[in-house]
């Protein structure tokens, strides 16, 4: 089992910027994949961001791109992992409760194939 717990939501006005964390504890060795989504009231859950922990490969959604960055640490240990999705330039349609999620396989993108997730942190951008 993989525990991951969000942090760092809140609210901020469009523009702004809000850095999300996402503590990793467990069998964090499995984890392959690290991965952030999102999901607003009434959508689906869709991809925001991810990384590969052993190659550092990063993938952004589009609507992300240039705006959103993501990094990870686990330098001085490696059952605690931490990911960052950092989030600077905030829309208002970036609203929505961001998770963060585990995958012990390849796929980065699709939210199906992850296997554990964490309880979520709101975002909310006002206008």
């Amino acid at each position: 089992q993989v525990q991951l717990v969000e942090s760092g939501g809140g609210l901020v006005q469009a523009g702004g910027s809000l850095r999300l964390s996402c503590a990793a504890s467990g069998r964090t060795f499995s984890a392959n994949v690290m991965g952030w989504f999102r999901q607003a009231p009434g959508k689906e859950r869709e991809f925001v961001a991810a990384i590969t922990w052993s190659a550092g490969r990063i993938y952004y959604a589009d609507s992300v791109k240039g705006r959103f960055t993501i990094s990870r640490d686990n330098a001085n240990n490696t059952a605690y992992l931490t990911v960052y999705l950092q989030m600077n330039s905030l829309k208002s349609e970036d609203t929505a409760v961001y998770y963060c999620a585990a995958n012990r396989g390849p796929s980065a993108t699709s939210a199906r194939q992850y296997d554990y997730w964490g309880q979520g942190t709101q975002v909310t951008v006002s206008s």
